[in-house]
């Protein structure tokens, strides 16, 4: 059979469906039902469609996903960023670039108990946008850094991107994912630092407004409105690494937390409740849609035997692991101008997870190098979310803020090449972490 036919066939069927408007997670279900009916010798595609639906759908691990998500729409509707802009602006004010890493540290932080890309954005966007503005930053690097900076919530834990990952691969730990995501975020988001700071020292139109003073108790001060959020991150992401709690449990208990945090500072009514709700309930119901139809999408792919023949003829072509990985960055760059980052993942791994097993690279590795590519679909156009997300904040052509959010993407480019050479930051915590449940 030649298996290059196949691939332009499911590829053509794929978009076709796309382009009429279904769901994602419809559109892999027609394309798996096209590959048994035509390209398999199976008589109950009925019967394998609904086992592969109810397999996915019932996995323990997968239940973490709508209390993070839980969580972070709990989270954006408190004062959370209003506090985390005086938390850290005394402390911002004074480094070069000045309250611009706000921004990124900002991003940075509450990524640590969103786990969402666009609701980083938005939280940290409607406080840290109009005090820039006030303060005269360039608005081209207020917004760049800010949609560029806002794809951490995909890589630092709890992360709703390594989640899905950790679901759909087989064997992989999402805790050793989640801890194999905090090196690599941390220094992603000091490359955006430097960045800032170079060109804040380079660029002829930086001019903002000159920061008053603060003594160092003062800045004290205002660090305890940085004590909640912390203490959630610590709440999460501990109770994971000392071994006292799964994904799902550390998830839980971020829920608590949310709402305590809520509680603490009024937030917390019935129009909250529902809201944060309905929220999590319809973004929960869209990810578990598309995990369905992926585990169908991979069963039928096996039925085929298009994995396992393209892994040969891979291997067949003899590239390194580098020139594997620069084939996959630009197939990945491609592929994330056309879908969103979490349909890019399900989608390909039904295909690809053997290829990379087959090259021996590392599947938790690999994660945060996906996790990485998937940050640039996020602000590439024409799909990007992060650039309509920042658009309907910022009422920018989207042409502007896509030029605006480039350097971002160019420093995520940076970084992979950053994790080839240097893979213990993936991996060194995981391998270091303690054993417990789920682990």
């Amino acid at each position: 059979m030649d298996y290059v036919f196949l691939v332009l066939i499911f590829l053509g069927v794929l978009f076709m469906l796309l382009g009429s408007g279904v769901w994602v997670g419809i559109a892999m279900m027609g394309v798996s039902w096209v590959a048994l009916e035509l390209f398999s010798n199976s008589t109950t595609i009925g019967q394998d469609m609904v086992s592969q639906i109810w397999s996915a759908s019932k996995s323990w691990e997968l239940a973490a996903l709508p209390m993070f998500i839980w969580m972070g729409e709990i989270l954006f509707r408190t004062r959370l960023s209003e506090d985390m802009f005086k938390g850290l602006s005394p402390w911002m004010a004074k480094l070069p670039g000045g309250l611009v890493h706000a921004n990124i540290v900002g991003c940075t932080v509450f990524a640590a108990v969103s786990g969402s890309s666009a609701a980083t954005l938005t939280t940290v966007g409607k406080m840290s946008i109009p005090e820039l503005r006030k303060r005269n930053y360039p608005e081209q690097m207020t917004i760049g850094t800010l949609a560029g900076a806002a794809t951490l919530g995909l890589m630092i834990p709890p992360s709703l991107t390594l989640i899905v990952y950790g679901v759909t691969i087989d064997g992989v730990s999402i805790i050793k994912l989640f801890f194999a995501g905090i090196l690599p975020g941390l220094v992603l988001a000091s490359m955006f630092m430097i960045y800032v700071a170079v060109y804040s020292k380079v660029s002829k139109s930086w001019n903002p407004m000159q920061e008053e003073g603060m003594s160092f108790v003062d800045k004290l001060k205002n660090s305890r409105f940085l004590i909640p959020v912390i203490l959630l991150v610590l709440m999460v992401i501990g109770s994971m690494y000392l071994g006292f709690a799964t994904p799902t449990e550390a998830a839980a208990i971020g829920v608590v937390g949310a709402w305590a945090l809520a509680l603490i500072q009024g937030s917390l009514n019935w129009q909250t409740f529902r809201d944060s709700t309905i929220g999590a309930v319809r973004t929960s119901a869209m990810i578990a849609l598309i995990l369905a139809g992926s585990a169908f999408l991979k069963f039928a792919m096996a039925k085929t035997g298009l994995p396992k023949e393209l892994a040969e003829l891979i291997a067949g072509w003899e590239f390194t692991k580098f020139w594997l990985l620069m084939v996959l960055l630009v197939f990945y760059i491609i592929l994330g101008c056309f879908l969103d980052g979490i349909s890019t993942v399900v989608l390909t791994m039904a295909v690809l997870e053997p290829v990379v097993r087959e090259a021996g690279i590392d599947l938790i590795w690999f994660g945060i190098f996906i996790v990485v590519v998937v940050e640039m679909a996020q602000i590439t156009p024409p799909i990007g979310f992060n650039l309509f997300v920042m658009q309907g904040m910022t009422q920018h052509e989207m042409g502007f803020i896509a030029r605006a959010a480039f350097p971002m993407f160019m420093i995520m480019v940076l970084m992979v090449f950053v994790l080839i050479a240097f893979p213990d930051l993936a991996t060194w915590l995981p391998d270091n972490l303690r054993s417990g449940p789920g682990g």
